[in-house]
């Protein structure tokens, strides 16, 4: 069997004189960048060294569209209509698609960041907003989204190509969604129990859950964070682990990296 996955990290975080994550150290072990678009975090001039960078690297451009919330990092739910989520995506993924053509490039994906991305996961009106919204920019664009969620569905529904998504720093519940990060075991901080999820994912599609027992999971792309304490650790070892599990890492759609 063929096993394939993406990996994807979340990046262009830093603000101003505000610096956020390791983007340059983490580039050369992704396949795909979800650069902020300026409302969760991000600015212009970030984002137009973020795509940048992720070019030198040959990483795959994605807009990481989040809620207009600086303060709470867009982490924070917000009571969104989906009217207001359609037009913040459509801003956001608009940005970002300008500031690629400025340097002779082409989003890849969208991928939409923190309480937006966990809510359109559960609501069915605002996965298929925010769905619409990516469509209506560039039916091209990839739509990554939590594995089996409402956006997946929404992305298939509306015609988009959808890339299920599986998390290597993050614990699972037993309904398939991530942990809020507000409890304490939210977080995978063990490289080496990150690569046993991770492996169990691709290879198996299984994960276990905090409540005991596996539930299946498909997994087309892989995140790590780029904000995480040890970020450029984790991307070494779960990249070294793939390789040597001859996993193939390779951008959704793409050709092995």
């Amino acid at each position: 069997m063929n096993v394939s996955i993406d990996l994807n990290c979340d990046m262009g975080e830093s603000f101003g004189v505000w610096t956020m994550g390791q983007d340059e150290d983490i580039l050369p072990y992704v396949t795909s960048a979800n650069i902020a678009c300026g409302y969760h975090a991000g600015d212009p001039a970030t984002m137009r060294k973020t795509v940048a960078a992720a070019i030198r690297h040959g990483v795959a451009l994605g807009a990481h569209p989040g809620l207009p919330d600086l303060a709470g990092f867009g982490r924070r739910n917000i009571d969104i209509s989906p009217e207001n989520a359609y037009d913040i995506v459509v801003v956001q993924v608009g940005a970002l698609a300008g500031v690629a053509a400025s340097q002779g490039a082409r989003l890849h994906h969208v991928k939409a960041h923190g309480a937006l991305y966990n809510m359109a996961a559960k609501n069915r009106a605002l996965s298929k907003a925010i769905a619409q919204a990516v469509y209506d920019v560039d039916p091209a664009l990839v739509l990554y989204g939590l594995a089996s969620s409402e956006l997946i569905q929404a992305g298939q529904e509306a015609g988009l190509a959808v890339a299920h998504e599986v998390f290597a720093d993050r614990t699972y519940q037993a309904d398939g969604s991530l942990t809020s990060r507000k409890q304490p075991d939210a977080m995978i901080e063990d490289p080496d129990v990150s690569i046993r999820q991770v492996l169990r994912m691709v290879t198996e599609g299984k994960v276990n859950t905090l409540q005991g027992g596996d539930i299946p999971v498909k997994a087309d792309t892989l995140c790590i964070h780029g904000d995480q304490a040890g970020a450029v650790v984790f991307a070494q070892a779960i990249r070294a682990a793939l390789e040597a599990n001859r996993i193939n890492v390779r951008r959704v759609g793409g050709d092995a990296a």
